[in-house]
């Protein structure tokens, strides 16, 4: 009876457990979406319907290894570092064709990549625009210019050490990286206005 009453507790407190592991800033960034910038765009772009109001859909990011061709041993730390930044493991990469200029053969691992949506993908940007962007030495506002025509936004970012879960004694090498962030909006316009209100530090032009 006792067994049965322990095997209880253990289902009953395990909805629990899941919630703690739910990524920090994820509901505080869900909320402002809702309340506070789904409104505004709305009135922005006089939209009628709330199912088009343009939303982040998922954050892909790339870490490049070029010396992996010659040590493939420097993947490791990049996967570490990689899986550090983003909260989830990332992915190898790998040469798609050979390029003999470069001593790179197809299927050779060549850098780290992870694709983040739901909870991680808002509770990365979250922490990108408020903890590590602002890390950045000089640091002025992103430029408004990278957008791809498809409301999609690559940013480059020279290394890694910009985000605290980074441990500066570890790092053998600086490792720069690209995060792409795809909307659902139609428009570069549309897509520029949904990052800034989200909190994304553009540049004053």
């Amino acid at each position: 009876m006792a067994d049965k009453e322990h095997k209880e507790k253990k289902i009953d407190a395990a909805p629990e457990k899941k919630a703690e592991k739910r990524p920090k800033g994820t509901v505080r960034l869900r909320e402002k979406f809702e309340k506070e910038v789904k409104p505004a765009l709305m009135k922005e772009f006089e939209l009628k319907n709330p199912m088009a109001v343009p939303h982040l859909h998922k954050i892909v990011v790339n870490m490049g290894v070029g010396e992996a061709t010659q040590n493939a041993k420097v993947i490791d730390p990049a996967v570490n570092e990689m899986g550090a930044i983003v909260g989830q493991k990332p992915v190898i990469t790998k040469a798609k064709k050979s390029i003999a200029a470069f001593k790179v053969r197809e299927g050779m691992p060549i850098g780290v990549m992870a694709t983040l949506r739901g909870d991680h993908m808002y509770e990365f940007f979250d922490r990108l625009v408020n903890i590590a962007l602002p890390r950045v030495r000089d640091f002025r506002g992103v430029s408004t210019k990278s957008f791809d025509g498809r409301g999609n936004y690559t940013l480059g970012l020279r290394d890694q050490l910009i985000f605290p879960e980074i441990d500066y004694s570890k790092i053998d090498k600086q490792k720069g990286m690209n995060v792409t962030i795809v909307t659902t909006a139609k428009n570069d316009n549309e897509a520029r206005a949904l990052l800034k209100h989200m909190g994304m530090p553009f540049r004053q032009q």
